[in-house]
């Protein structure tokens, strides 16, 4: 049994029918079929590709940041968000919703805990995960999941949108939102494996000299948002493609502050210069299609501060382009 493992209520997936047969109609409100992770006659999924929603429904690790809390009612906004997406895909692509993690009565490292058996779970039964934050302390639990699994199959590496490199020390403060991939370092030096970790969108003013210095002692690239801003494009893909090259499997994470507050206001630290949502839907797109990616989430999505469910529609858009690309790698569309 997971600890601090919920079933997610059907009222979440809610919305307009236009159609009770027509399936050119529907809406994924209706598609979606919600399943228990507990459940010990769950067999894995036989057909050609099955997704599996998991929540976390945590913001503990951005208040130990010193941000500001909401983002542990991200996952049902999110999940209002992407009810009335159309179903514009085969029949033969299952959505399941497998639920949440939640911290009380736990500490942060246990929730991750947790939530990692939780995504083993969903690997096991053979569904791509789509997680949603909560926190960006999603990504480590996220992480030791996919680790578990493809640490001894090839080269596993992290993509990260973020302001932030989200690498700052934690033995001595115990973990937070800001610490998940200098944990994920030492989770792979542990394991006697390189670290591969590529961020997007990196904002100068948000990060401190030492953390700059951390990604060149560890030989990692980092792409800059002004670098994006200022349209050096073909400079950026050349830097995805070699980290994707020599990679086998990814793992994909987006924290929702690495756009413009006006496009995402809803975060736990806004970002009045950050990125276009359109021109981080192109590198999305480009990274999915490679084939490599094996897990997504959307972290910090924080409804208390989304004017308009602005930051919520956001994370649903980027979900749904997500699923869009990996499903046009197994049918044609």
């Amino acid at each position: 049994m997971i600890k601090n493992y919920s079933l997610e209520l059907p009222t979440s997936w809610t919305g307009r029918v236009d159609s009770e047969s027509d399936y050119d109609a529907f809406r994924w409100h209706q598609w979606v079929e919600r399943i228990d992770l507990d459940d010990a006659s769950l067999k894995p999924f036989e057909g050609k590709l099955a997704f599996g929603i998991l929540g976390f429904e945590c913001d503990w690790g951005i208040a130990q940041n010193k941000g500001r809390v909401g983002a542990a009612n991200g996952p049902k906004s999110i999940r209002r968000a992407l009810s009335s997406l159309p179903c514009d895909f085969p029949k033969d692509v299952k959505i399941f919703d497998c639920g949440n993690i939640y911290p009380e009565g736990l500490t942060l490292s246990e929730a991750q805990h947790s939530l990692a058996q939780a995504v083993e779970k969903i690997i096991d039964l053979n569904m791509f995960p789509i997680l949603l934050g909560g926190g960006h302390e999603i990504a480590f639990g996220h992480f030791s999941g996919i680790f578990e699994k493809y640490v001894n199959d090839g080269k596993l590496g992290i993509i990260n949108f973020d302001a932030h490199f989200d690498n700052r020390p934690y033995k001595d403060n115990g973990p937070s939102s800001g610490t998940m991939f200098r944990q994920a370092r030492d989770k792979m030096v542990e394991a006697g494996k390189a670290f591969h970790y590529l961020p997007i969108g990196i904002q100068r003013h948000s990060n401190t000299v030492s953390l700059f210095k951390f990604m060149e002692e560890n030989d990692q690239d980092y792409i800059l948002a002004k670098d994006i801003v200022n349209g050096q494009l073909y400079k950026n893909f050349e830097i995805i493609d070699k980290f994707l090259l020599e990679m086998d499997h990814v793992y994909v994470t987006i924290c929702s502050d690495v756009f413009s507050s006006s496009y995402a206001p809803g975060v736990s630290a806004p970002q009045p210069l950050g990125l276009d949502p359109e021109v981080v839907l192109v590198f999305l797109k480009h990274i999915v299609l490679s084939g490599k990616v094996v897990s997504f989430d959307v972290a910090e999505v924080s409804p208390r501060y989304d004017q308009d469910s602005a930051t919520s529609s956001l994370a649903a858009v980027l979900i749904y382009a997500t699923v869009h690309a990996v499903i046009s790698q197994y049918f044609d569309m």
